[in-house]
């Protein structure tokens, strides 16, 4: 037999070689940066161990998809179209084209993820243009939109065809149902349509105490993103046309945004493990909770100045001068303006009450400092 070349030799892999995959970092670590850090709750990490077995048809046929589609029709009390995608960015992006010709925009709070936090995907990848407007506390209402909802007609013009709002808002803030119900029929009065971004869907139902249908297919949103990223799954989230008869070809733009998953039952898998027994809510309540604590806490504190109302997971607050820098040495979080010295604080579905104590203790350190 001939001996083995130098480039067979250079990979090849035995036992010797191979070792169990070490923890590369400490569970003990807490953070308030974002609900992103946090990991898979541990019954969505069962459920993916339990769609694991056996083979299943790839690109959507398979049962956990299926079964998606029957729990979401439930859940928003109408047949509706579910397709599940990897990532926020990318349910934002898909569902909103869906809902644009070419010529095509959108009116979107200056806050929204969309506007600031998606790396110009919206406009490169989608081809539409944002219409942005500034607010208060992320919450656009009918006179804001008619801020930008004008020149319909103008070839000169991008056409304001869709509005987007984000529930809850990227400022931690929630639309009510009368609130929503407001911005659709008068979108809707514009022949515009209406895209509810919902990363923290599960965070405003919980505050609400609502059913979800109350504030999103009742109140006349066309198309959802649906979030389970920030509320204990690995990956995933989902497009969830309300209006199915307002979204098109979303089948090739899924495909075409490159949001198409091979193995989809696992994204699906995680869902249902989301939407099972009330999972996301619960979830997404006690991270609420978790955050009101927090804000309880740091109303007492002389010196921490919060600057938005309290109505989700996330605590928006001014500190004084050099205090961030400093508490952030012991617990990560991000700056919201830092010319203003204002910061956020998320909290996640892992969030415990000694997780906030210790936090709220370290704040009054560095603020008495």
């Amino acid at each position: 037999m001939a001996p083995a070349s130098n480039s067979t030799r250079r990979f090849a892999v035995t036992t010797d070689t191979v070792s169990s995959p070490a923890r590369l970092h400490d569970p003990a670590v807490r953070s308030f940066a974002s609900d992103n850090y946090s990991g898979i709750h541990p019954e969505v990490l069962a459920a993916l161990a339990a769609a694991n077995e056996g083979h299943q048809v790839s690109y959507g046929e398979d049962v956990y998809t299926a079964r998606l589609h029957e729990v979401m029709a439930e859940l928003f009390g109408r047949a509706v179209d579910v397709f599940p995608v990897f990532n926020g960015t990318g349910a934002n992006v898909t569902a909103l084209q869906s809902l644009l010709p070419r010529w095509g925009a959108v009116v979107c709070a200056s806050t929204a993820h969309i506007n600031c936090d998606e790396n110009g995907a919206p406009e490169r990848v989608g081809g539409m243009k944002l219409l942005s407007v500034p607010t208060d506390n992320g919450k656009l209402t009918p006179e804001l939109i008619d801020k930008e909802a004008w020149g319909f007609g103008d070839e000169h013009r991008a056409q304001p065809l869709a509005v987007s709002i984000t529930q809850t808002t990227e400022l931690g803030t929630c639309y009510t149902p009368a609130e929503v119900r407001a911005i659709c029929d008068h979108a809707h009065s514009l022949g515009m349509k209406v895209h509810m971004d919902g990363a923290r869907l599960a965070n405003a139902a919980a505050f609400l105490d609502l059913p979800v249908r109350e504030f999103t297919s009742d109140a006349g949103v066309d198309i959802l993103s649906f979030g389970g990223t920030k509320n204990g799954i690995m990956f995933g989230e989902a497009v969830v046309a309300l209006n199915p008869e307002a979204a098109d070809g979303l089948i090739y733009l899924r495909k075409m945004n490159m949001q198409l998953a091979s193995k989809m039952r696992f994204i699906s898998a995680q869902l249902l493990a989301l939407l099972a027994d009330g999972l996301w809510l619960k979830s997404a309540g006690h991270a609420n909770a978790m955050a009101a604590r927090l804000r309880a806490a740091v109303d007492a504190i002389p010196g921490v100045q919060p600057t938005q109302a309290t109505e989700s997971n996330g605590i928006f607050a001014v500190l004084p001068d050099g205090v961030a820098d400093r508490l952030r040495s012991r617990f990560r979080f991000y700056d919201w303006n830092e010319a203003a010295r204002e910061v956020r604080w998320m909290c996640s579905f892992d969030t415990t009450e000694a997780d906030i104590d210790a936090f709220v203790a370290a704040i009054r350190e560095e603020v008495g400092a």
